[in-house]
């Protein structure tokens, strides 16, 4: 389990974007506040950051071509077993970028290097580590 760094959503492989939509339905359904160490840190934001780095996901993969279910564009949708959630409001919405501040530059390097663990090599220049919240 895992949410890539924000940057490299648009860079992602078919298999880790498709597994990137997977996680992100998992976590707005049943996963909610289900620990996970390399997830926990989306617990401590409101729902909708979750719902807006999803829709990011969900952007590139109807770039790409894919069909993605119309219902998890709909931000009160939590999926099959879980009622709508009306609590949630775009008032809660962030305005910062990236979504997530636990996405520095080195959260960056974290995912990119746990990439090219898996045989997948993104090149990502120095130059464009334009997020820099680890000082």
């Amino acid at each position: 389990m895992r949410l890539w760094h924000q940057t490299l959503i648009t860079r992602l492989p078919r298999q880790q974007l498709l597994g990137q939509h997977r996680e992100c339905c998992a976590l707005r359904g049943k996963g909610w506040m289900k620990p996970h160490s390399t997830v926990n840190y989306v617990f401590q934001h409101p729902m909708e950051y979750l719902f807006q780095y999803h829709q990011l996901v969900i952007e590139e993969m109807e770039k790409r071509g894919y069909n993605v279910g119309p219902e998890w564009k709909r931000l009160h949708y939590r999926g099959k077993h879980l009622p709508e959630t009306v609590e949630l409001s775009s008032e809660h919405f962030t305005t910062s970028n990236p979504i997530y501040p636990e996405h520095t530059d080195t959260y960056l390097r974290e995912c990119l290097d746990n990439l090219s663990q898996k045989g997948i090599f993104i090149d990502f220049p120095e130059s464009h580590h334009s997020i820099d919240r680890d000082s």
